[in-house]
C-alpha cells in the first residue's frame, strides 16, 4: 500500500483507495485518503 502525510493527522498514514494520476507536468502521483476523511497526494516521480 502507498503511504502520504496527512497534514490533518500530521503523520504518514496509509492511503485510502490510492489512485495513481499524472500532473500536468508530466510527473506521476498518488491521490487518495487519509483514515480521517482528508484528501492526501504523494509526487512519485516522472514517467
Amino acid at each position: 500500500m502507498a503511504e502520504a502525510r496527512c497534514m490533518k493527522c500530521k503523520k504518514q498514514v496509509e492511503v485510502i483507495d490510492p489512485k495513481e494520476v499524472i500532473m500536468k507536468n508530466g510527473m506521476k502521483a498518488i491521490s487518495g485518503l487519509c483514515a480521517c476523511g482528508t484528501k492526501v497526494f504523494k509526487i512519485i516521480g516522472k514517467k
